[in-house]
């Protein structure tokens, strides 16, 4: 298509080559206001190829030897629309498997494809509002604490195995409808806001003695890889992170910050955290149990934490800067 201050339209080409039939290029050119190697790039297209040859045609090389393969984007696309990866997530991906690509190129092709933003891909159209800045200045600065309530596998697998309308789907339903024990579980985690460094855990409840003892196994965790002292610890308003027993956990050192009520994005962290784990281990692929979507569950934290890129770590994953940052950085505990 032509840009909007283009001189020639496809009647104005016709009429310099009939121009041109009795006139020398150059005076036809200036008439006109265009330059005479553009009048002769039209002249020699219409003699080569008649009046299609006036017609507008791609400017895209015929040839690109570098460019990526057709089975290379496809890979790309499916990535993308089945595990909704980021840019760097594929970019990694694909290098793993031998396929060296840089970030700006895949970010182009998921544009090209209709599926750079989140919002394109969603089901219920992404995430809407842009957060504010929260920014750990170092490990421990900030740890985000939260618990997401999944409904528990019965043995055998559930209605994603069997169906919706299956027998085990019926009696699950009825277990989560009545509160009955056993109907749900409950996962809570605790992410370093600084590195990522993540610890979840799959209980029985969210009350508050259970918060309060996750919370003392996560400062265990978070002790053994560096992190002797956790300054803030960021949570929700549920009931189980105002009770007591939760704030003799979180100790007079530790400042306990609660977000705006009904504002998720304000502890944005650990819930990006957990739609991570959701889309890569939860509802992955179809579980028999919940003893083995437990085990893999236990199996990908550890992928996450010291095998898996995060952006936010420069790629690295998050074990990774948190034992170069925890030898660099000296905070006070004012």
């Amino acid at each position: 298509m032509s840009h909007r201050n283009a001189p020639l339209s496809f009647e104005g080409r016709r009429r310099l080559i009939e121009r041109c039939q009795r006139r020398p290029i150059s005076h036809v050119a200036a008439e006109m206001g265009i330059s005479r190697a553009c009048a002769s790039k039209w002249v020699n297209r219409y003699r080569r190829h008649g009046e299609t040859g006036l017609h507008e045609r791609s400017s895209t090389p015929h040839r690109s030897p570098r460019a990526a393969a057709g089975e290379t984007v496809a890979t790309i696309e499916i990535w993308r629309r089945e595990h909704t990866w980021s840019a760097a997530r594929i970019t990694a991906e694909l290098a793993a498997g031998g396929i060296v690509l840089d970030r700006r190129t895949v970010t182009r092709h998921l544009a090209r494809l209709g599926l750079a933003r989140r919002r394109f891909i969603d089901p219920a159209g992404g995430t809407n509002r842009v957060p504010g800045r929260i920014v750990a200045r170092w490990p421990g600065h900030m740890v985000h604490l939260d618990v997401k309530k999944v409904g528990r596998i019965p043995q055998g697998g559930g209605w994603r195995v069997h169906g919706r309308d299956s027998g085990q789907a019926r009696t699950a339903q009825r277990a989560k409808n009545t509160g009955a024990a056993g109907g749900y579980v409950y996962l809570h985690s605790a992410v370093d806001g600084f590195s990522r460094l993540a610890y979840t855990e799959a209980l029985g409840d969210e009350k508050g003695a259970t918060a309060a003892a996750f919370l003392a196994r996560a400062k265990v965790f978070f002790a053994a890889h560096g992190i002797a002292h956790i300054h803030r610890v960021v949570t929700d308003n549920g009931a189980c992170y105002r009770s007591a027993a939760f704030s003799r956990v979180v100790t007079a050192r530790t400042k306990h910050r609660r977000t705006k009520p009904f504002t998720p994005r304000h502890n944005g962290k650990v819930e990006r955290y957990q739609r991570i784990m959701a889309e890569e281990v939860l509802y992955a692929r179809p579980y028999d149990s919940e003893e083995e979507r437990a085990a893999a569950l236990a199996t990908w934290n550890i992928h996450y934490n010291y095998h898996r890129p995060h952006s936010a770590a420069g790629g690295l994953p998050p074990a990774s800067r948190i034992r170069t940052a925890v030898t660099n950085v000296r905070p006070s505990y004012n």
